[in-house]
């Protein structure tokens, strides 16, 4: 008789997309396991109404994007959830733990979608529901009118066809996936816009001890987790989520040194504070918490607070 493993993901295209590119490699390695599907609505999608992330999360008593899935998890209704990586909190529910990131990683990059930079006017309108995004566009470009939107990536994309919108800002990985990267579009550099930490990455989340953590514990990619875990230490130590804008980018060299570099801003883009480093790749917690270090001492906290309070 075939093991059955249930796996758990949000509705969207993209999160469907995101669970067959997870699955394509196992197929042959676990020929004797029947992998299931179970969609699992969060806050951030049953509504559509408010328009801020972090909103949606004060409302929802958790992540916008991970709360239900993880008790979903933690209840035993599916066996293993498939995130987006970037839009699960650093600290993930008790009982439960994240597998080695697979890869390879998508793209990290972040892309502006209907235009490039250069080419958009002198007070254009630009959509972005994330306040990181929001504040390194103002550092950027503060002449710009930046408006939150939401939805999914094809909604958003139309925005700058069919709405009031001179451009979006999408994540490349979102685009890859689906096929949707439009025909004028700029990616934006990571040295100056760093991504989301974890943005491109999928996240693996199982229940601690349990068959399917164990059946899975192979898999994985030791490079990309380096990177990632690096990139959310920074975040873990700045008290930081999806609602602050704090960017990281993590990767790995050709002398297999890690290489990391991450940003503070204010939300209105007058203030950034930014710091590099380089260290073993087999600590990429350690190389995470000396980025946030330097960060914290070059004023990134006095940043975070103000928007805290705001």
């Amino acid at each position: 008789m075939s093991d059955v493993v249930r796996i758990g993901s949000r509705a969207s295209k993209l999160a469907r997309t995101q669970v067959g590119e997870w699955l394509a490699p196992l197929a042959g390695q676990f020929a004797g396991v029947v992998f299931k599907r179970e969609v699992i609505l969060e806050g951030g999608d049953q509504d559509r109404v408010t328009p801020t992330l972090a909103e949606v999360a004060r409302t929802a008593g958790g992540s916008a994007f991970s709360s239900n899935q993880e008790a979903a998890l933690v209840a035993g209704r599916v066996d293993v959830i498939v995130h987006s990586l970037k839009d699960l909190p650093t600290t993930v529910t008790e009982g439960t733990t994240l597998l080695t990131t697979p890869g390879p990683r998508e793209d990290v990059r972040d892309v502006l979608c209907g235009a490039t930079l250069a080419e958009l006017p002198e007070g254009a309108t630009v959509g972005t529901g994330a306040p990181r995004r929001v504040a390194q566009l103002l550092a950027l470009r503060p002449d710009l009118k930046v408006v939150p939107i939401r939805g999914n990536v094809p909604g958003r994309l139309a925005r700058t066809t069919k709405g009031t919108l001179d451009a979006v800002v999408l994540a490349a990985a979102g685009l890859n996936r689906l096929g949707l990267t439009p025909e004028v579009h700029e990616v934006l550099d990571p040295h100056v816009f760093p991504p989301s930490p974890g943005q491109g990455a999928l996240g693996i989340q199982v229940r601690t001890g349990s068959t399917a953590a164990r059946l899975l514990a192979g898999t994985g990619n030791g490079e990309v987790d380096a990177c990632v875990r690096a990139e959310r230490a920074v975040l873990a130590e700045l008290h930081g989520g999806c609602s602050v804008p704090v960017g990281a980018w993590g990767r790995v060299g050709w002398d297999g040194l890690l290489y990391l570099s991450a940003a503070v801003t204010s939300t209105d883009g007058s203030r950034q504070v930014t710091a590099d480093a380089t260290g073993p790749a087999d600590e990429p917690d350690k190389l995470g918490f000396c980025v946030a270090a330097e960060l914290l001492d070059q004023g990134a906290a006095e940043i975070l607070a103000a928007i805290r309070k705001a």
